[in-house]
């Protein structure tokens, strides 16, 4: 710790809750565990210090982050604040927005095609099997 009482390190896992890159800390643990998460260039441990300066990649379902870590902090803040705790690469940033344009445009994830039938579809399936508007 510095003289100013701010954190110089934390945990990856820690950090990764704070920066609001994962809901709870166990998600971020099984991310790191199963190597989508490296510290510098290295596949990390969930109890890995980070601080200012270092570059993280985060990979989550099929997006990815190439950051850099600017600060520390040990509370999970709200969102406008916590994308104040790194910095995203220029190229890193226009790939994953160029993806979830492509998913936009495509449909991906838009709507599941399994499940239990909506309200409107159930209505269908009644007027079909029933024979009646």
């Amino acid at each position: 710790m510095n003289n100013t009482g701010a954190p110089q390190e934390l945990r990856l896992d820690k950090w990764l809750w704070a920066a609001r890159f994962f809901k709870t800390r166990q998600l971020a643990i099984a991310a790191i565990n199963g190597g989508k998460v490296q510290v510098d260039g290295q596949r990390a441990k969930p109890s890995r210090s980070v601080r200012p300066g270092s570059r993280l990649e985060i990979h989550k379902d099929s997006l990815s982050w190439t950051i850099e870590v600017l600060a520390i902090n040990r509370q999970r803040r709200p969102a406008s604040e916590a994308a104040l705790l790194y910095a995203e690469d220029e190229a890193s940033r226009l790939k994953r927005q160029e993806l979830v344009r492509e998913r936009r445009e495509l449909g991906i994830g838009s709507r599941p095609q399994d499940g239990r039938p909506t309200k409107r579809d159930r209505r269908m399936i009644r007027r079909f099997t029933d024979g009646t508007d």
